[in-house]
């Protein structure tokens, strides 16, 4: 009993020696060696060579027997890939407070480009005053992108994701609706749609990316400004960079020590260091990608926004 026992095993063992060969040794082909394992030595071979298997030992098999397997070429590491990002780029922006004098044409072409209606806009542009006693000015406010995002941290389905440029995204397929990004950010940045967005009829002729948010939005998940990579990789800048009459907003990688609104490029550090550049609540650890320079040497009047200043309401209804 005990031999026929050991005979078994001996088989067994074979047999997971012979199966694991062909399975696992890579750039080699084995369909024919995994056809004639159990045929005798061919005389005409042209020598042996040594493979391993699985469990690390070494068999010799015919030469004769092997084939070598031409692989495709590796993808072009430089490749855009969604999920990835852009190779070697960090993207940043600037925000000069000095500048903004809430004229909403940042929301605007933002709402227009993503197709955002009703009270649901991205950048949303807050009255602020430190106290009584310090002068009033217009605050743009979207997605920091940040590089510890505690968004990315609570998704339970991988919905929030950070690329390697920086960009923090949401992909609204994954999306569950369960709204802890919403609770985890610090900024408030972020909108969920309760009911079916009236977006009228979309004619890209794109199917949806996480790159393109907005596009469309759908009911029951959650929505944020994107830094617009969409237009990034048509080397075009961001909708409320172009969009903004006053230059207050700038853009561009944090790896090049560059940012331009459109009109003018400058160094970032330089600029950082200039106008004493800051984040938002950086003691949070959150690392923010978009930096404010504070509101002084005003280069527009304060009172020219307040026509268009609306309490608690972040776009006009569509």
């Amino acid at each position: 009993m005990k031999n026929n026992n050991k005979n078994s095993r001996r088989k067994f063992l074979d047999k997971g020696v012979k199966f694991s060969l062909a399975a696992v040794v890579g750039g080699i082909g084995l369909s024919n060696i995994a056809s004639k394992l159990n045929a005798k030595p061919n005389k005409s071979s042209e020598g042996k060579i040594e493979l391993m298997t699985t469990d690390g030992t070494l068999v010799e098999v015919d030469s004769a027997e092997v084939q070598e397997i031409n692989h495709p070429p590796k993808e072009n590491s430089n490749k855009y890939n969604v999920r990835e990002g852009f190779p070697n780029r960090k993207f940043v922006m600037v925000v000069d407070l000095a500048k903004c004098k809430n004229a909403l044409k940042c929301q605007q072409a933002c709402n227009k480009g993503h197709y955002i209606t009703g009270d649901n806009a991205w950048l949303k542009v807050y009255k602020m005053q430190e106290s009584k006693e310090t002068a009033p000015y217009w605050m743009p406010t979207q997605c920091q992108h940040c590089d510890q995002p505690a968004c990315v941290t609570v998704c339970p389905v991988d919905a929030t994701f950070k690329r390697r440029d920086g960009i923090v995204l949401i992909d609204n397929e994954r999306c569950i609706g369960c709204r802890f990004c919403m609770a985890a950010c610090p900024y408030s940045t972020r909108v969920f749609n309760w009911k079916e967005p009236d977006q009228g009829e979309i004619t890209l002729g794109a199917e949806y990316s996480p790159d393109y948010a907005g596009f469309p939005s759908v009911k029951g998940t959650v929505d944020k400004c994107d830094f617009c990579p969409h237009q990034i990789v048509k080397n075009e800048l961001p909708f409320c960079v172009t969009a903004c009459p006053n230059g207050v907003f700038y853009f561009g990688d944090k790896y090049e020590d560059t940012v331009t609104n459109g009109e003018v490029t400058l160094r970032l550090k330089k600029l950082l260091e200039d106008k004493a550049g800051y984040r938002l609540m950086e003691g949070l650890g959150t690392e923010p990608s978009v930096y404010y320079l504070p509101p002084v040497d005003r280069l527009v009047d304060f009172k020219e926004g307040l026509d268009k200043y609306k309490k608690f309401q972040s776009t006009e209804k569509s």
